[in-house]
């Protein structure tokens, strides 16, 4: 007769084959999930490079190892391919509240004019993510415009909510006017400075045809925050 198997032994090899099926199944999401994030920051690169029209997504996928049809298999389309690039540049940028802590305690306006300082240099810095974000901010395509505008809507990656909230707290804006009124304001004021700043061709006239020097510059900057301090300050 054969010897009975104790129940708590039952299943153990099965158990014991489980675990490394589960590793493998890690290990394949982890490379996938890397792939992923490999095509982004080559296609970052190219649409910073070439901007949205003149990219080719077969380019991308050859400088990424990878297929077309691979490319497609992960972002549908080249607009769902820019979009990913654009989320990514968006997201590895600093928050309003990032700014160092002495900034802060001086206060919400001179907060702003600390990122507005710091604009050329955060460029210089991380210039092919903000190229992207510049090319999503003014692209054409509608369709493409409102899921950026959603992504915005739905993570608000700057922090602008909290930073207008943290203005209200201190006193120094306004709490007669919806906030996310206020949000929306500043985060279009900010951008189209910060735009014209570094992109000769988006300046309406804030910074004048030619260069200006630091001093005219941060008198600009003084004038732009008495405007918005005028517009979202305290009554």
């Amino acid at each position: 007769m054969n010897e009975a198997v104790p129940a708590e032994r039952v299943g153990r090899p099965a158990e014991r084959v489980g675990r490394p099926v589960e590793r493998v199944g890690r290990r394949a999401v982890e490379r996938q999930a890397a792939k992923r994030e490999r095509i982004i920051q080559v296609a970052m690169d190219h649409f910073a490079t070439e901007g949205y029209e003149g990219a080719r997504v077969e380019t991308i996928a050859a400088r990424s190892g990878v297929s077309k049809g691979a490319v497609f298999g992960y972002f549908d389309s080249k607009a769902g391919l820019f979009l990913a690039a654009y989320e990514a540049a968006v997201r590895s940028f600093d928050a309003w509240l990032d700014a160092p802590e002495q900034v802060l305690d001086a206060g919400f306006f001179a907060t702003v004019l600390y990122w507005l300082e710091h604009t050329p240099a955060l460029v210089r810095e991380s210039w092919a993510p903000y190229r992207v974000a510049l090319l999503g901010n003014y692209c054409s395509d509608l369709q493409l415009r409102r899921e950026i505008t959603q992504f915005l809507l739905r993570e608000d990656p700057y922090g602008v909510k909290a930073f207008v909230a943290f203005g209200i707290e201190r006193g120094e804006v306004r709490r007669d006017v919806d906030s996310k009124l206020i949000a929306a304001l500043l985060e279009w004021f900010m951008d189209r400075c910060q735009d014209a700043l570094v992109a000769e061709e988006l300046d309406p006239g804030l910074f004048g045809a030619n260069t200006p020097t630091s001093e005219e510059l941060h008198s600009r900057f003084l004038q732009f925050l008495e405007l918005l301090r005028g517009a979202i300050g305290p009554r």
